[in-house]
């Protein structure tokens, strides 16, 4: 097993130090990521939501490989301070190439598809929990009645002992206990009715237009065309101008999408599924991210909107012409309320705070 780095478990106070580093669920909810790790005292084991559902995504395979040596440490931590099982629910197919190395360096229980559910009350260590290549894994829910034969109605994971992170939250989380080092910037994709493929790293609140200009449209959608959050398989219409679309901390993706098409594939609550009817297009995906560098971030102090009533905006603690730096808080925890903290994610100042995001350009 890897030697790991001091995570702190032994301290207390996990909750309060991931809120304050401002960990959000990066898989696409965008909830508090502190909020379930409150409960650690009713947790038996840990699942990595690996399966990365969407065809178009690479993000959390190549976080898994390139950061191996954290990931694996904050592993072991968990296994030798607070649980007896960590599982990694993986695709079958990503084995070798993207998780070999993960494999290897958690010396972990490979499960294969057909040896599922896995019962964790006769299992020790990290396993490896493999599934077929099917798009609804990707859900919690799906994830785990695969996975541990645990179903899930209203209630949360936590009620039946497990605690599920995407790897990209996890990681966040890792860095966060390890360092103290906040969340600034995001790992998303570009790509449907776009020139190329897009894998980039970008700020925290980093504008659509330079998003879809990485990736060849600097213009946006064109009149028959809209723009949506999320990928193929699991998104939603954007419904504002893409220079006032800021990253958030569960954006995974940017598609342009022929209006048409998204309006004949509406599937509930305005989801839009397309990957029927694209098949999902054959095209060259790039697996290494590049850095975007904005001269303007626009950064939202609720990660997703619509939790509103349940999680609440953070508290400014800046204000127009403060010159911040990367990491610097910028907003608060909402108090007596599930809340995170934001921080800077360039360097500059702010020229606008409102109740819903903070601005800063780039000095």
């Amino acid at each position: 097993m890897a030697q790991h780095a001091s995570f702190g478990f032994d301290k207390g106070g996990i909750a309060p130090r991931i809120q304050r580093a401002g960990v959000a669920g990066a898989g696409g909810a965008g909830f508090p990521a502190y909020a379930k790790w409150e409960r650690l005292e009713d947790v038996d084991a840990v699942l990595i939501n690996h399966q990365e559902s969407e065809p178009n995504f690479l993000k959390d395979r190549w976080i898994g490989r390139e950061h191996t040596e954290l990931l694996a440490s904050f592993c072991d931590a968990l296994l030798d301070a607070v649980l007896d099982t960590v599982v990694i629910g993986t695709k079958e197919h990503y084995r070798g190439v993207w998780v070999g190395a993960l494999e290897e360096a958690t010396d972990a229980t490979v499960v294969k598809p057909d040896e599922l559910p896995v019962d964790v009350d006769d299992r020790e260590g990290v396993i490896v929990a493999c599934t077929g290549d099917r798009y609804e894994y990707g859900m919690e829910s799906v994830l785990l009645r695969e996975i541990a034969d645990t179903v899930i109605g209203r209630d949360l994971p936590v009620d039946h002992g497990w605690i599920v992170q995407n790897t990209e939250t996890l990681w966040n989380i890792a860095r966060g206990l390890a360092d103290g080092r906040p969340v600034t910037h995001k790992y998303l994709h570009v790509d449907g009715d776009t020139p190329r493929h897009r894998f980039l790293k970008v700020p925290v609140g980093t504008p659509g237009t330079d998003l879809l200009a990485a990736a060849g449209r600097p213009g946006g959608p064109g009149s028959h065309e809209i723009l949506a959050d999320g990928g193929p398989g699991w998104s939603f219409e954007i419904e504002r101008d893409p220079d006032m679309f800021g990253v958030t901390k569960r954006t995974n993706c940017l598609l342009i999408i022929d209006e048409q098409l998204a309006a004949d594939n509406r599937i509930g609550n305005g989801r839009i599924n397309i990957l029927g009817p694209q098949a999902w297009k054959g095209r060259t995906l790039e697996d290494e991210p590049t850095e975007l560098e904005p001269d303007r971030v626009r950064i939202p102090l609720l990660s997703n909107p619509e939790y509103e009533g349940v999680a609440t905006y953070a508290e400014p603690t800046v204000s127009p012409s403060d010159t911040v730096t990367v990491g610097d808080q910028i907003a608060r925890p909402g108090e007596d309320a599930i809340s995170n903290a934001h921080h800077a994610s360039i360097d500059g100042e702010v020229t606008a705070v409102t109740e819903h995001h903070i601005t800063i350009e780039r000095r």
